[in-house]
């Protein structure tokens, strides 16, 4: 790990800007990012990868927006808490993180496929997105879990919405960030600090067991 200054990053982010993150990093993100959480990941994979089923309603326009969107940017793995103002405008509530595991079995692939350079959520993935990081290049950001009220109020601005057919807490946001915390724990260059978590609790619990 590094001596842990927070830097300010700007979405887009280039391939070197991903290359110099590591494990360990804290960072403020900045720009407009997209949420998605089990019901997009699915639909993304199944429509427009592995392509088991045919595009309908708005699905390529939908899909052509988030591509100008997520080519060097960020997915957010949010399932918020949204209130709607009476001029018809969006407003974030709460906005925490939501267990990313679950988005494994299709993270890689939406990574290459995007050419995404950031993934945030909560708890870490695994060898397969791990890879991906090191292929595309692209990082895992952990947001504070918990912490869900503070980080809506770095969502400045809610700039449109898209497949609210899914509900509103599995819907893709498309929203301005400004200053949004987040720590490197997966990086390009092959570490995984929960990896390396999960790998110290099973030798300590291997450890426990022989005694």
């Amino acid at each position: 790990m590094n001596d842990q200054i927070t830097r300010r990053l700007s979405l887009p982010i280039s391939n070197d800007g991903i290359l110099d993150l590591h494990v360990g990093d804290p960072i403020l993100l900045s720009g407009v990012i997209i949420t998605g959480r089990d019901a997009v990941h699915k639909w993304l994979f199944d429509t427009f990868i592995n392509k088991t089923r045919l595009p309908e309603g708005d699905d390529l326009k939908v899909y052509n927006a988030m591509k100008s969107i997520l080519d060097g940017g960020v997915l957010y793995h949010c399932g918020p808490v949204v209130s709607r103002l009476d001029n018809g405008e969006y407003q974030f509530i709460a906005a925490g993180p939501t267990t990313s595991m679950r988005e494994e079995p299709y993270q890689a692939e939406i990574m290459r496929n995007f050419n995404l350079k950031g993934v945030i959520g909560k708890g870490g993935m695994g060898a397969k997105t791990l890879a991906a990081c090191h292929e595309v290049p692209a990082v895992y950001f952990h947001a504070v879990g918990g912490a869900a009220a503070l980080i809506a109020e770095t969502v400045k601005s809610v700039l449109s919405v898209h497949k609210l057919e899914f509900g509103a807490p599995e819907a893709i946001w498309v929203i301005e960030v400004i200053d949004f915390p987040v720590v490197v724990t997966m990086d390009a260059h092959g570490f995984s600090l929960h990896a390396e978590v999960r790998a110290r609790s099973r030798d300590m619990l291997e450890k426990l067991i022989k005694s």
